[in-house]
């Protein structure tokens, strides 16, 4: 408990500094700032700002970014045109260049043309070399990041080459280890676990917040790509979706910082080692099948049976009914004490 206590107290005091951070993407361009326009004027001054500032606000809210916005290039290469969206649309001859992977860039005006049957939305950027160009929204999107950490490591990890890359890892790790744990009768979270439940608890956690992530995903797709435009590391400023999602993400962390200390009081090193690699390889599964399964709406079945079968295998491994005759250690069954090395016939 007083190690519970201590890592809770981290906790807070992490969340308390991170409640400082909820920014909007810092500007280094400094062309307009509308960015914030719909968040900061009442609905009097709203009325009355002219047609062309409503415009700018109503995009805002619908796109999640305006002039002012800063991004980041991740595709390999992102074409833009130097002459007006106009001459392009009316088939005049243009020049375009491309903008290498890695570069900054930063939104100075946006403009919607209804005659472009291809995309009506054109987006000038400027890099840090002030060269400018125009382009589609539809091209622009795919190929950019917001300049923000937070929304890069959402980007990267939401890539489907990556979640591929991750099923067929942690079904390999899965296999490997399972096998490696059985042959040796080692200890595994849900079938062979320490008395901790923490190793448990944080299973169900990662379950539980892969099912809420992609039920975010599946009825406020809005509401998480405003998170994913303005991201922040602080739950309590954010809509009741993601603050519910950021407390489950915090709470991961920290039971898993208490499940790793008491795997290490608990067993040895070598043992501690393997058992923490079981469990992450669990954890790794539980996210990749309930955030897949949670799309479909399967997801939730699966979650209620997996509560109840991990509750029910962790009571079942942790009726301590013997003890090691040379350190005293609570067993669940006679052989060798994983914590002291001792055989118990």
């Amino acid at each position: 408990m007083k190690i519970l206590a201590r890592l809770i107290f981290v906790l807070v005091a992490v969340v308390a500094v991170t409640g400082c951070y909820n920014r909007r993407t810092p500007s280094r361009f400094h062309f307009r700032d509308s960015l914030s326009i719909a968040d900061t004027l009442s609905q009097k001054q709203l009325d009355s700002l002219t047609m062309e500032q409503r415009d700018s606000a109503d995009f805002v809210v619908k796109h999640h970014y305006g002039p002012g916005f800063n991004f980041i290039v991740r595709g390999d290469s992102l074409v833009l045109t130097k002459e007006q969206p106009e001459e392009t649309v009316s088939g005049m001859p243009v020049d375009s260049f491309s903008i290498r992977q890695g570069t900054r860039v930063a939104v100075m005006d946006v403009i919607i043309l209804p005659s472009d049957t291809i995309d009506s939305v054109w987006v000038q950027l400027v890099t840090e070399e002030y060269h400018t160009g125009w382009t589609h929204e539809s091209s622009m999107l795919p190929k950019v990041d917001p300049d923000d950490s937070i929304s890069q490591f959402i980007s990267t990890f939401s890539n489907v080459h990556l979640l591929i890359f991750l099923v067929l890892f942690s079904l390999i790790a899965v296999g490997f280890l399972g096998r490696k744990l059985l042959r040796r009768k080692a200890l595994i979270v849900h079938f062979n676990d320490i008395n901790s439940f923490y190793p448990t608890l944080l299973a169900l956690i990662v379950a539980a917040s892969a099912t809420f992530y992609a039920t975010i995903q599946n009825f406020a797709p809005e509401t998480w790509r405003e998170f994913y435009f303005h991201p922040s590391l602080n739950p309590f400023s954010q809509p009741w979706p993601i603050e519910i999602f950021l407390l489950s993400v915090w709470s991961m962390l920290i039971v898993a910082l208490a499940a790793i200390d008491d795997t290490l009081h608990q067993l040895k090193l070598d043992d501690a080692f393997w058992y923490l690699c079981g469990l992450v390889a669990v954890c790794a599964v539980d996210y990749i099948v309930f955030s897949i399964s949670t799309l479909y709406y399967v997801g939730y079945v699966l979650l209620l049976a997996y509560i109840w079968y991990a509750i029910r295998m962790y009571f079942r491994h942790n009726r301590n009914v013997y003890i090691c005759g040379n350190c005293g250690a609570r067993l669940h069954r006679k052989g060798r004490c994983p914590y002291c090395g001792a055989m118990n016939e």
